[in-house]
């Protein structure tokens, strides 16, 4: 699948790359903790090799628009592909606006399946604008559809977004929420939110790195069992009264009731939507849905429903097994190539982000190409909040990634560092400078390894998070004060190109970065075989390496 190159034979030790997972590029000082943070080895990288700003943002990784951010998902997408496909987001706003969601065999079972018993349409999912795991649009196209095709009752199980959207704007969504749901439940029909809690505490867990966090969400949105409130803005308005610095993302799980009893439970013949369409964090919940053996937790009683998922959330597991929007099908990537031509692969990460080593980097398949000659492995995550461990798994990361790459098994290799990214979404500045510092110091230890072994280091990012910890004001870029003069806080990612360093100190000049015209992550994978002795493939975006 990849031809050898004519015009240079390729470097003769690793190429290692790595990934600094929400490091995005600023010009701006204010609320930048990559700027903030010591970081000799970084700044020496972007003095002394060659770089270039990437795109990992909008179009260029997929997404509708350029006003919409780039993640993790979609920028291991594009940097693992070496092509951008069109991602969950578009996929969706497409098919709705087409109709074509409508038209398939699995919505037409969803509410046949409640028109048939009587029964409930529920939604679950991410509530917000983000439109990084889900867009409340989408939620609120379903809603009326299902009101037009004679679904008599419907409820709704928000997970409260602080994330990938201001850190206290949950009642900015509810309350316009609770309105439309006001309005459009006339006719017969009904429409109610019914639990709920942040998601960081219940149902979004991903990589199985805390099964707690779904068996709180099970509890909630099926069982009924959590403290009770008569609307989500009282439960919002009551948790933020009992600890006034807790954001969206870390709320308690709620239940709406009457008369004490949830308005919602899900039960027997009922339908349910999970109505993410990014998967990393649908997959565990829909296990619970679909999997009579699970034994993660005990789930007391699994109700026997019509579940769906946005999209197919595992190509590989075929999780879930009913999906409104197919996902893109994504082929012929590095990996593969790789694998094709028997060049090893590395791939190591903690548990936080190894999905999007091996998962998203293989364009969403969860299975090696090539047992012989991948390897993957997980370091564990801590389960403490970021913020109070901003080191994470760093530093273990390194010592196995240096011991693996000393073995001289490992042609390529791939890291992600998860610091940025999760640490930068708790909003604690102070805490996101330790990470990037972190981060640092295993560069400091890495690289000299990479150097001993006559290899080669792409140093990227997936997408910008650290590199703006407060909200800037559009016009001034200055930050944006709350009430009692503290910056606002900014959990979400940016929209700020990100790093792309060559550390390259074996080609003696022959490798040159293209600094003439714009680049995203999609051209990562065409440039790294290129260092490797290859060409890149027709079906991949251009390489923005030049052989002198």
């Amino acid at each position: 699948m990849l031809k050898k190159s004519s015009v240079f034979p390729g470097i003769k030790g690793p190429v290692v790359t790595i990934v600094l997972d929400g490091f995005g590029l600023s010009n701006s000082t204010i609320g930048n903790a990559i700027k903030a943070a010591n970081t000799p080895v970084f700044d020496n990288l972007l003095s002394n090799y060659q770089n270039i700003a990437l795109s990992a943002h909008g179009k260029s990784v997929g997404m509708p628009s350029d006003s919409d951010m780039g993640n993790s998902e979609v920028g291991h997408n594009a940097i693992g592909a070496g092509q951008v496909y069109e991602q969950g987001a578009s996929l969706v706003s497409n098919a709705i606006a087409s109709g074509s969601i409508f038209e398939g065999s699995v919505w037409n079972g969803l509410t046949e399946n409640c028109r048939q018993h009587e029964s409930t349409l529920h939604f679950l999912g991410l509530f917000s604008d983000g439109n990084v795991h889900s867009h409340i649009d989408h939620l609120k196209a379903l809603i009326e559809k299902a009101k037009n095709e004679k679904v008599r009752k419907v409820r709704i199980h928000i997970l409260l977004d602080g994330r990938d959207v201001p850190s206290t704007s949950a009642l900015d969504y509810v309350l316009p929420f609770e309105k439309f749901l006001k309005d459009i439940s006339a006719d017969g029909f009904d429409a109610k939110i019914a639990s709920g809690g942040g998601r960081m505490k219940l149902t979004m867990d991903r990589y199985e790195a805390d099964w707690s966090m779904v068996e709180r969400g099970w509890q909630a949105h099926v069982l009924g069992e959590a403290p009770q409130f008569e609307s989500a803005e009282q439960a919002i308005n009551s948790m933020r009264a009992e600890a006034p610095n807790l954001d969206d993302q870390n709320l308690g799980s709620f239940v709406i009731a009457e008369n004490s009893a949830p308005i919602g439970t899900i039960e027997d013949n009922d339908s349910v939507v999970f109505f993410n369409f990014r998967g990393d964090r649908a997959i565990q919940i829909s296990q619970c849905f679909e999997e009579s053996e699970l034994n993660a937790f005990d789930r007391k009683r699994v109700p026997n429903v019509y579940y769906a998922g946005m999209l197919e959330y595992d190509g590989d597991a075929h999780i879930p097994s009913k999906y409104l929007v197919s996902p893109p099908s994504i082929k012929n990537t590095m990996g593969e190539c790789l694998a094709s031509e028997g060049i090893t692969q590395l791939a190591i990460s903690e548990t936080q982000k190894f999905g999007h080593v091996t998962y998203f980097w293989n364009g969403n398949l969860s299975s090696k190409f090539d047992e012989k000659t991948e390897q993957w492995i997980k370091i564990d995550s801590d389960t403490a909040p970021f913020e109070q461990r901003p080191w994470m798994k760093a530093a273990e990361i390194t010592d196995t990634l240096i011991a693996e790459l000393l073995t001289g098994k490992h042609k390529t290799a791939r890291v992600n560092y998860a610091n940025g990214d999760m640490v930068g979404h708790t909003g604690d500045f102070r805490s996101a400078m330790v990470a990037v510092e972190s981060v640092d110091l295993c560069l400091a230890r890495l690289l000299p390894v990479i150097d001993s072994l006559g290899g080669v280091a792409i140093i990227t990012a997936d997408h910008g998070n650290a590199d703006e910890m407060y909200q800037l004001d559009k016009k001034t870029g200055e930050a944006v004060e709350e009430s009692d003069g503290v910056f606002k806080v900014k959990t979400s990612h940016t929209l700020n190109p990100v790093p792309c360093v060559l550390y390259d100190n074996q080609s003696k000049g022959a490798l040159l970065i293209d600094t003439a015209k714009p680049y995203g992550l999609g051209n990562i994978a065409g440039s790294l075989v290129n260092i490797l002795g290859y060409e890149t493939p027709e079906s991949w975006n251009e390489s923005f390496i030049k052989i002198k």
